[in-house]
């Protein structure tokens, strides 16, 4: 990367990276640690030209664009030892994108507390590669298939399939419970919140956003289920509410779930939330292909279910 803080004008040339980014957006990816307000007056003002223009911030960079920046005084970067490097295991990558199987307890990225996630480990893990960037967001406590992409042109088409509605995801959840019905929609609208303790929380409510879910029973315990849950919209939360809502919360839930019930759960070997994102079905970003991608239930979670079918046949044995 140049050195924006020296006395002169650094130009700069719009590489396959950065094809398609907005010009606002480009220059905090950049110059992380300049306010933002410095970045649009000196956008606003001219000091920034793309091919010797003026241009708004709205403008989109094309791969070849020459980029006149101003010397600006970059805040010293947090050293990249304290992120340590982390490949993980992936479902499947190609030259557009990476599909990894994300551990539970491990955040998509740094921030709220977290120093570090996922896609910084990766970027450690690989100096090489020119862009990783998330494609959606999973809980720090479910694990699963979780997209990044490689190159702008499929991240952006990634969002687009998101919003769309054209990437089919699905998840294993564990309920407290019987669940009876072997498939049931479940449309109930979400609002976000903020508690009592600053933190950010979700209810159904009606005046929040259209949130629609499809619940598979897989299998039926007498005193837990397991069941797929389909996704059609992404709202933050969603089928952690809209099972606790229900009266099903997902064991292991700290948020939304039974904390009586999963204190003992905790002595008994579940010791996370039982949440995975199982499956994901996609048209390929860049290519005339269709993914069809699966992720094994991880071994912890695997071995409780084994242990709740052990007590049942010895309870009903």
């Amino acid at each position: 990367m140049n050195d924006l803080s020296k006395d002169s004008v650094t130009w700069l040339e719009v590489g396959e990276e950065s094809d398609g980014q907005r010009i606002d957006n480009f220059l905090l990816r950049i110059a992380k640690g300049v306010p933002k307000s410095h970045l649009y007056r000196i956008l606003r003002s001219g000091e920034v030209r793309v091919n010797k223009g003026r241009v708004q911030a709205e403008y989109r960079l094309k791969c070849g664009d020459k980029i006149r920046m101003p010397p600006i005084r970059v805040a010293e970067k947090v050293a990249q030892a304290a992120v340590p490097a982390r490949e993980f295991s992936l479902a499947y990558e190609d030259e557009a994108l990476i599909v990894v199987d994300k551990p539970a307890g491990v955040a998509v990225h740094g921030g709220s507390g977290v120093s570090f996630g996922v896609i910084e480990q990766l970027r450690r893990a690989r100096p090489l590669a020119k862009f990783l960037e998330l494609a959606h967001r999973l809980d720090r406590e479910t694990s699963g298939l979780l997209i990044v992409a490689k190159k702008r042109a499929a991240l952006t088409r990634l969002h687009d399939q998101f919003r769309d509605g054209g990437i089919g995801k699905r998840y294993l959840a564990l309920v407290k419970g019987s669940w009876r019905n072997e498939q049931q929609h479940v449309r109930l609208p979400l609002l976000k919140y903020l508690n009592a303790e600053g933190e950010r929380r979700v209810s159904v409510a009606a005046e929040g956003k259209v949130a629609h879910s499809i619940v598979r029973l897989v299998t039926r315990w007498e005193n837990f289920s397991l069941v797929e849950v389909e996704l059609k919209t992404g709202r933050t939360h969603q089928i952690r509410v809209h099972l606790s809502h229900l009266g099903f919360p997902i064991a292991g839930d700290d948020k939304y779930g039974d904390f009586v019930l999963n204190r003992d759960l905790a002595k008994t070997g579940l010791k996370r939330m039982f949440l995975h994102a199982a499956k994901l079905r996609l048209p390929h970003p860049l290519a005339e292909a269709v993914l069809t991608l699966e992720a094994p239930l991880p071994p912890e979670l695997q071995d409780f279910l084994t242990r709740i079918d052990r007590n049942e046949r010895r309870t009903h044995g």
